[in-house]
């Protein structure tokens, strides 16, 4: 190819590739038809249904170009009404997302920007912004400065990144691994079994401690089993406490695990990913002794109403997670004198990584922290105010629950199993209002969790009137 040609395929390219910048005016047009269509959706959002049983179709990529209106349209039957609106404040099944606007616009101006957050050198601004909300989530838990963080996708990724630090703090390797010892409880959520698999500690000994009739670790068994291991030969590790469990919402006796953990020199994690903001409320009290954790894990897009995709992890060792995460290769040479703490990936496994920091720092700084726990005790109460009600129609109800996660199911004189899995169904098939379900001590239940931004006292009276419809047809 002679300099002519290369100089015309270059230009034929350039046409074609300068495509991908959309001019202003189209940017305008288009910004301006997302937004029509969120307006929309966040304005439906009372009215729509929350859970539709319905297959995505018609989703394929294919050479075929699609208008912003066709996009849309694709996105709202094939998206939207398929599934669980999970921002909708008649969520009430799983953990509901949050999906506060001022994330979103933080999210938008993130992805436009684009800057590249994991090593200091690269943006300073987006580095810090990023430390700055672990520096806040420090302050929350009283973790001391000296401790080091980073914001991961979700509770998971936390979950990998604290087990990681504290396998290699006590050197849990090769042959010492079917002698070591992790204690946690049935309730503690399945991300942590599966963060010890992934991180090659899958042949551990796992004990599970039993709980109390509020589904709370039992911290003398706790000591007891820990002492039989040690007289046994084996190498306890690692406690997991939780504060606010999946199932049933209830927050472990944080600080007597903690001295339990002294006493025998474990490592102590406390997944707080559901309900660690709750500390922001009346329920501090509950979270007495998770500033006592080694490390702790808490996810923003739980119980701070931010879309998916934002966790964080607390470490007080900073050696034993730099040890875990730090490396570097000779291309980011121009990044090495900095200090490692400054850059998040020094602390995750991720490398490149979406500028997720901004989501949480940007609503902060617009609203303050005041109205996210007002939120969060408006939630504290509605939960009360659902048991109460159901109550009041004859369905059986968990115990009190320690934050805004209950269970009920209805006592039918017979086949009481399968009628509450036939209550279920119709609930899902009505789909006005979202709940799921789980096991509890062998039996179906029905779960409440109230965390959604949008659910308020009228949002909990509609759930209620679907319910009492749903249980009319299967009496």
């Amino acid at each position: 190819m002679d300099t002519q040609d290369l100089i015309d395929r270059l230009d034929t390219l350039n046409t074609l590739s300068r495509e991908l910048e959309i001019g202003e005016e189209d940017r305008k047009k288009m910004a301006q038809q997302v937004t029509t269509y969120t307006d929309g959706f966040i304005n439906g959002l009372q009215e729509a249904r929350c859970f539709t049983d319905k297959e995505a179709s018609g989703l394929s990529i294919n050479d075929k170009r699609h208008t912003v209106e066709e996009l849309l349209s694709l996105y709202q039957k094939e998206v939207i009404e398929t599934g669980i609106i999970a921002p909708s404040g008649k969520h009430f099944g799983y953990i509901p997302a949050g999906g506060i606007y001022a994330a979103a616009l933080a999210d938008f101006l993130a992805a436009v920007t684009n800057p590249y957050a994991g090593v200091h050198y690269a943006n300073p601004g987006a580095a810090t912004i990023e430390n700055e909300v672990v520096n806040w989530l420090k302050k929350v838990f009283g973790f001391p400065e000296s401790s080091v963080g980073t914001l991961t996708s979700g509770g998971s990724v936390s979950n990998l990144v604290a087990f990681t630090a504290a396998r290699d703090k006590y050197k849990i390797k090769n042959g010492i691994i079917p002698e070591s010892v992790v204690y946690l409880t049935e309730q503690v959520h399945h991300s942590a079994q599966k963060a010890l698999r992934i991180i090659g500690l899958e042949d551990v000994v796992i004990r599970y401690i039993p709980v109390d009739a509020h589904f709370r670790m039992k911290p003398y068994d706790l000591d007891a089993q820990v002492k039989r291991d040690i007289a046994d030969g084996l190498n306890p590790f690692l406690v997991v406490g939780t504060a606010g469990t999946t199932d049933t919402g209830a927050v472990d006796p944080l600080n007597a695990i903690a001295d339990v953990a002294e006493k025998y020199d474990l490592w102590y994690h406390v997944d707080a990913a559901y309900g660690g903001f709750f500390i922001l409320t009346s329920k501090k009290d509950l979270f007495r002794g998770i500033e006592r954790a080694d490390s702790v894990i808490v996810d923003p897009h739980k119980s701070m109403f931010i879309p998916y995709g934002l966790a964080g992890v607390l470490i007080k060792d900073k050696h034993a997670a730099f040890h875990s995460n730090s490396i570097s290769g000779n291309y980011m040479q121009d990044a090495a004198g900095e200090e490692m703490a400054k850059s998040p990936a020094n602390l995750s496994p991720e490398l490149t990584r979406h500028f997720r920091g901004l989501r949480l720092w940007w609503p902060l700084q617009y609203h303050g922290v005041e109205p996210f726990s007002a939120c969060l005790e408006e939630k504290l109460l509605l939960v009360k105010y659902f048991r109460l009600r159901l109550a009041a129609l004859g369905f059986e109800l968990g115990p009190e629950p320690d934050l805004s996660v209950s269970y009920f199911r209805y006592p039918f004189e017979s086949d009481a199993e399968e009628k509450n899995k036939q209550l279920m169904a119709e609930i899902h098939k009505n789909g006005d209002t979202y709940f799921s379900s789980t096991i509890i001590e062998g039996r179906f239940v029905i779960r409440i969790a109230v965390l959604s931004f949008r659910s308020k006292r009228e949002t909990v009276d509609r759930a209620v009137a679907m319910i009492e419809r749903c249980l009319a047809l299967v009496k």
